[in-house]
């Protein structure tokens, strides 16, 4: 295990790091946003895809913190040199997609039945169609770039917590959202 130090902590090397990392970040989280305008027409013919926007991106975002996070901090302790071989690596990604699996199953379900109250034509088979495809694809790009992302910043010597989360929520967003539109559009449409 190597013990590589990425330095003391000081706000000047972590606004350095990060400032010009999140203006390119907010220029790619427009992308996001045109999509989701793009949609407007199939979100507002079904209201209920719309509630599942909020949670569909910050489930996706928060799943590949929390996987950052816990990279960051075996790095920092020494612990991982991310070998294939690492049970602890592969228990951490299996826990982000048993998570993913049953957010995103309850979101299908939970949506169904605001649909059921609200009388909407939506079926649980497409809520969940819509819901698990989408959320586990989310839950995929969100390993693939906690990975890339943490491994890359401890490889240049940046601390990894100044720039995996703004990195792997962002990304997760984008393509979130432009994933959760294709596969409503295609489900419904």
């Amino acid at each position: 295990m190597s013990t590589r130090s990425l330095g003391t902590w000081r706000w000047q090397r972590i606004v350095g790091n990060t400032f010009p990392l999140l203006l390119v970040l907010s220029v790619v989280v427009l992308w996001a946003g045109l999509t989701l305008e793009g949609a407007e027409e199939t979100l507002s013919e079904f209201t209920l895809l719309a509630v599942m926007v909020p949670t569909m991106v910050d489930t996706g975002g928060n799943l590949g913190a929390i996987l950052s996070s816990r990279l960051s901090t075996r790095f920092h302790l020494g612990t991982t040199e991310l070998d294939p071989r690492d049970p602890v690596l592969w228990a951490n990604v299996a826990a982000v997609f048993g998570l993913a699996l049953s957010v995103f199953t309850a979101l299908a379900l939970g949506t169904f039945l605001l649909g059921q109250v609200l009388g909407t034509e939506l079926t649980l088979g497409q809520l969940l169609l819509i819901s698990l495809s989408s959320g586990m694809s989310v839950a995929v790009i969100a390993v693939v770039f906690s990975f890339a992302t943490t491994y890359a910043s401890y490889r240049l010597g940046v601390d990894p917590d100044d720039t995996t989360i703004p990195i792997v929520t962002n990304v997760v967003d984008v393509f979130g959202m432009v994933i959760f539109v294709t596969v409503s559009t295609t489900v419904v449409g």
